[in-house]
């Protein structure tokens, strides 16, 4: 179930494809995806209700299945939401019931804006913690702290960053070590 990043066509966008077909690569296992349906202009709240929804479905429906979360840069900020916020707020409304984490075999993060501010996803939901990777390129201004040139910087927290650096595949390596 992944969430692609801002101003990314409906779907996977290009990094959850590449990490897609990294983990496909790297298990025997099946590998289906879930593209968040949301605007993924600033609408975060919307792709959490998503997420969450669909998590949960799967979870009712599918209940031997291991699944996996992640997103990119505003996507990762979705998947935060999800895994973070416990009760409704501000719009979330379909927060996750207790117990989904066990459902929950891994969580790959590139990008994330909310780690600079609040920290790593580890720290918001300690139920995710060990299952979740979280990535950021050396000089992303988004999720390193690194704004002494935000505007030189930009490119390292695109798409090509993060899939020619090889952390779409550290991270895909990580989730098929948890399948």
């Amino acid at each position: 179930i992944f969430a692609r990043g801002r101003i990314e066509p409906p779907g996977t966008g290009r990094i959850g494809e590449a990490f897609i077909d990294s983990l496909r690569a790297k298990t025997d296992k099946s590998v289906g995806f879930y593209p968040v349906n949301y605007p993924a202009d600033t609408e975060i709240v919307q792709g959490a209700n998503d997420m969450s929804r669909h998590i949960q479905y799967m979870a009712s429906n599918c209940p031997n299945t291991r699944l996996v979360l992640g997103g990119y840069s505003l996507g990762a900020a979705v998947t935060d939401v999800v895994l973070g916020v416990p009760s409704p707020a501000f719009g979330y409304t379909n927060p996750l019931p207790l117990g989904m984490n066990d459902h929950v075999a891994a969580v790959a993060l590139f990008g994330n804006g909310t780690r600079s501010v609040l920290g790593p996803v580890s720290a918001l939901s300690p139920l995710y913690g060990a299952k979740t990777i979280d990535l950021c390129t050396d000089l992303d201004p988004i999720c390193s702290g690194n704004l002494d040139d935000p505007i030189g910087n930009w490119a390292s927290h695109l798409q090509p960053a993060y899939i020619d650096s090889g952390l779409v595949d550290q991270a895909a390596s990580f989730v098929a070590a948890r399948l």
